[in-house]
C-alpha cells in the first residue's frame, strides 16, 4: 500500500483546484507535485502564465498560490505499480472538503482521464462539483504534443 505523503497546495485565495490521480515515484521521491522531468505540467503552466513555475517545491507553490491554484490529488492511498496509473486499486479517496471549505473554488480541473474517472467515482457525489477532464500533462500520455496540450489547457485561466 503506497500512502500520499504530500500536502495539498491551497490557500483562501485558490479559484481553481486541480488534480491528478496519485505521485509518481519520481514525485514521491521528490515529495512534490510532477517530479518527473519528462511530465509537461510545470511547464505547461508557465507557458500559460508567461512565468517560470520555478525548481522547487517552494517555489512551485508560491508560483500556484500567486495565481490562486490549488493542487493536489485525488488519491490518498492505493496499491500501485510503480508509476502506473493503470494498475491502481485498493483506492482510498483524498478528503478535498478541506480545500473546499477555506478556499472559494470554482472549478475542478482534473489532470488526466484516470483521476477524471477516480473523482467521478470517489468524490464528485460528496462535492456535487462536476470536474473538467484536461488531457495528461504525463509523458506517457505522448500522443498529445505540447502545443495540442497547452490549447487544451487554456481552459484554466
Amino acid at each position: 500500500m503506497e500512502v500520499h505523503t504530500i500536502k495539498p497546495v491551497f490557500n483562501k485565495d485558490s479559484r481553481i483546484l486541480i488534480l491528478g490521480s496519485f505521485p509518481s515515484v519520481k514525485s514521491r521521491e521528490a515529495k512534490f507535485f510532477y517530479g518527473h522531468p519528462q511530465n509537461r505540467f510545470w511547464k505547461l503552466l508557465g507557458e500559460l502564465f508567461n512565468e517560470n513555475a520555478g525548481d522547487g517545491a517552494k517555489e512551485k507553490t508560491e508560483f500556484l498560490l500567486k495565481h490562486n491554484i490549488a493542487l493536489w490529488d485525488v488519491i490518498a492511498s492505493c496499491e500501485i505499480e510503480g508509476s502506473s496509473d493503470s494498475s491502481i486499486t485498493n483506492v482510498t479517496p483524498n478528503d478535498i472538503s478541506i480545500i473546499l471549505k477555506e478556499a472559494n473554488i470554482r472549478a475542478i480541473f482534473t489532470n488526466g482521464k484516470t483521476a477524471d474517472k477516480l473523482y467521478k467515482k470517489y468524490i464528485e457525489n460528496k462535492t456535487g462539483i462536476k470536474a473538467i477532464c484536461l488531457p495528461s500533462t504525463s509523458p506517457a500520455n505522448a500522443a498529445w504534443t505540447f502545443d495540442k496540450l497547452k490549447e487544451e489547457w487554456k481552459k484554466i485561466l
